[in-house]
């Protein structure tokens, strides 16, 4: 991954950690998802399990990284719109 991708998708990371404590919890993941569209709480839980794969309910940026190098189509369009 090039420098400035991950420069990117480290600026998206931050945008949905708003405390800023390095991982990002089911309420910043639904408040953030919010500026991209109407989420429901369901849909919130189901990205959440998706995303936060050793199940401590925060989405770390290891995990978050490795769900963006799975989904990098997914992850520019996200872009775009943040």
């Amino acid at each position: 991954m090039a420098d400035e991708d991950e420069a990117q998708l480290e600026r998206i990371f931050k945008r949905f950690d708003t405390n800023g404590d390095g991982q990002i919890s089911s309420t910043e993941l639904g408040e953030a998802l919010k500026t991209l569209g109407s989420v429901s709480p369901e849909e919130v839980q189901r990205m959440m399990a998706k995303l936060d794969t050793n199940g401590d309910g925060f989405i770390s940026y290891q995990e978050y990284m490795d769900f963006c190098k799975a989904n990098r189509g997914l992850m520019r369009d996200v872009a775009k719109i943040l």
